[in-house]
C-alpha cells in the first residue's frame, strides 16, 4: 500500500502543500460532526410535517442510501486521496470541464448554504435566547469568525470540531435521556411510531417524500473527502472513520426521532418548526432549562458552519490543483499552510448570502443537488474501474454503487413527492453556475494562453 503519510502533495505553481495533522480519531469526528449539525435541530419538525409520527422511518431509509453513496466515496477517496472530493471523481471519469465545473458548484452550494443557513441560525433563534441583536451583522461577523479559524489551520480547525462534536452530541443524548425517561414513567404514545400522513398523498409519497428531506440531515460524510491532502495515510484511515462515523450518527438520529415522535404528536413538531427539539424537552422534562439547549444549539450550528466552510475552501483548492479554476484559488498561505484565497472566496460568498438571500428557501434545493452529485459519483466508481491503481485501496461491491444511484435518482425526480420550488431554486442556481462557468472559461482560456510561453508544470493526478 502507498506511503500517504509523509508524501507532500503540491499545489498549483509549486504552492506549498497542506498540512497532514488528521489522523483516524480526528477524522471520525470530522465525520460525526459534520453529519450532526444543524441538521438534526432543524429538521425533525419538517419532517414529521410529511411522514407523520413515523418520523423514524425517513431517516433510517436516508441513512441506508447514504450509507451505499459513501462505499462510492471510499473507493474513490483510496484510490485518489487528494482534495476536491465528488468534482475531482467527475472529471477523471468522464473528462468534461462543463461537468466538473458544475458538480463543483453544486457542492460548494450546498456547503456555502449550509454554512450560511447555520450564521443565520446563530443569530435568530439560538443567541436570541440570551441576547438581541442586529441581524445580518451577527451573521456576518459570525462567518468572518469562522473564516479566521480556517485560515488559523487545520489542526486548530479540526480540535475545535472535536470539542463542539461532543457538546452537540451531548444535547442530543439529553434529548433521548429525557424521552427514556418519559417513557419509565408512563409517558409518551407509542401507537405514534407507526403513524403515516397519508391525507392527499399515498403512504409510499409520505416516506419518499420525507425521506427526501431527511437525506439533507445525513450528507456531510461527503465533505470529508476533499479533506484527504490534510489526513495521515488516508488510504488506511478513511473507511473505518467514514462508515463508524456515519453509524454513530444515523443511530443518534433515530433515536432522536423515536424520542420526538413518542412524546410530541406529529403536528406539534411540525407547527413548532426549527425548535421542534426544544418542543420535545418541554413535554419530557418541563423543569429542564431552555437556556442550557438552546447554548448547545450555539454551538452545533458553530460546528456546522466551520466544517462546511473547511469543505467549500479546500474544494476549491482541489479544483484549483486540477487547473479546472484559476490558479490562485489553489494559493496556500506560506507558514499557515491553509488555501487562504479559498478562505476568503467563500467567506465573501457566505455573506453575500447572509446579507441578502432569503436562506429558507434553499435546504430542499440543497438536498436535490446533492443527490444528484451522488447519482454522478456513484456511476462515476464505475467507470473509473477501468483505470487500475498502483496501491491497494477500499474496493466497493458492484451492487452497492448500482442500487445507490438508481436509488438517487429516485430521490430526484418529482415521483418521490418532492415540492416543486426544490426544482424552481435549483434552476435558478445552475443558471448561476452556467454564467459563472462562461466567465472561468475565459479566465482559464486567458491562462492557458499566457501558460503556453512557459513550461508547463503537470497537474496532480
Amino acid at each position: 500500500m502507498a506511503d500517504t503519510t509523509t508524501t507532500e502533495q503540491t499545489g498549483p505553481a509549486g504552492q506549498p502543500s497542506l498540512n497532514r495533522v488528521m489522523g483516524s480519531k480526528l477524522l471520525l469526528f470530522f465525520v460525526v460532526g459534520d453529519i450532526i449539525g444543524t441538521g438534526v435541530y432543524a429538521l425533525t419538525g419538517q419532517v414529521a410535517g410529511r411522514v407523520g409520527g413515523a418520523l423514524w422511518l425517513p431517516f433510517l431509509i436516508a441513512f441506508v442510501v447514504a450509507i451505499m453513496t459513501a462505499f462510492s466515496y471510499l473507493e474513490l477517496v483510496g484510490k485518489y486521496p487528494q482534495a476536491a472530493g465528488a468534482a475531482l471523481y467527475t472529471h477523471k471519469a468522464f473528462k468534461i470541464r462543463f461537468l466538473t465545473f458544475m458538480v463543483a458548484f453544486a457542492v460548494m452550494c450546498s456547503g456555502i448554504t449550509s454554512a450560511s443557513s447555520a450564521a443565520k441560525a446563530f443569530g435568530d433563534t439560538y443567541l436570541a435566547e440570551f441576547i438581541t441583536a442586529p441581524m445580518p451583522l451577527v451573521a456576518i461577523l459570525f462567518v468572518i469568525g469562522l473564516a479566521l479559524i480556517n485560515f488559523r489551520g487545520v489542526s486548530e480547525s479540526v480540535k475545535t470540531n472535536v470539542v463542539l462534536t461532543c457538546i452537540e452530541i451531548g444535547g442530543l443524548l439529553i434529548i433521548i435521556g429525557v424521552g427514556v425517561w418519559a417513557v419509565l414513567n408512563g409517558n409518551g404514545d407509542a401507537s405514534r411510531l407507526v403513524e403515516f400522513d397519508t391525507e392527499n398523498q399515498t403512504m409510499l409519497v409520505a416516506i419518499t417524500s420525507a425521506t427526501s428531506l431527511a437525506f439533507f440531515a445525513m450528507v456531510g460524510f461527503e465533505d470529508s473527502v476533499n479533506m484527504a491532502e490534510e489526513c495521515k495515510d488516508p488510504i488506511r484511515i478513511f473507511p473505518k472513520a467514514m462508515l463508524w462515523g456515519m453509524v454513530i450518527a444515523a443511530t443518534i438520529y433515530i433515536l432522536v426521532s423515536v424520542t420526538s415522535s413518542l412524546l410530541v404528536p406529529a403536528d406539534e413538531l411540525e407547527a413548532a418548526k426549527s425548535s421542534a427539539l426544544l418542543k420535545v424537552l418541554d413535554v419530557g422534562a418541563p423543569g429542564f432549562p431552555r437556556e442550557v439547549f438552546s447554548a448547545i444549539g450555539l454551538f452545533a450550528v458553530i460546528n456546522s458552519a466551520l466544517i462546511n466552510m473547511l469543505m467549500a475552501s479546500r474544494l476549491l483548492y482541489g479544483m484549483a490543483n486540477q487547473r479546472i479554476i484559476p490558479k490562485q484559488l489553489g494559493t496556500v498561505h506560506p507558514f499557515r499552510r491553509s488555501p487562504w484565497v479559498a478562505i476568503v472566496f467563500t467567506s465573501v460568498i457566505a455573506i453575500g448570502l447572509v446579507s441578502f438571500v432569503d436562506i429558507s428557501v434553499l435546504g430542499g434545493t440543497t438536498a436535490l443537488l446533492l443527490l444528484g452529485v451522488f447519482a454522478i459519483v456513484n456511476v462515476a466508481v464505475l467507470v473509473l474501474r477501468k483505470e487500475k491503481s498502483a496501491h491497494k485501496h477500499f474496493r466497493a461491491p458492484t451492487i452497492i454503487p448500482v442500487l445507490a444511484a438508481i436509488f438517487c435518482v429516485y430521490l430526484v425526480t418529482p415521483l418521490s413527492g418532492r415540492p416543486a420550488r426544490d426544482y424552481k431554486v435549483a434552476a435558478i442556481l445552475l443558471g448561476v453556475g452556467i454564467v459563472l462557468w462562461g466567465i472561468n472559461w475565459l479566465v482559464m482560456r486567458a491562462t492557458h494562453r499566457e501558460e503556453d510561453r512557459q513550461p508547463l508544470e503537470p497537474p496532480i493526478g
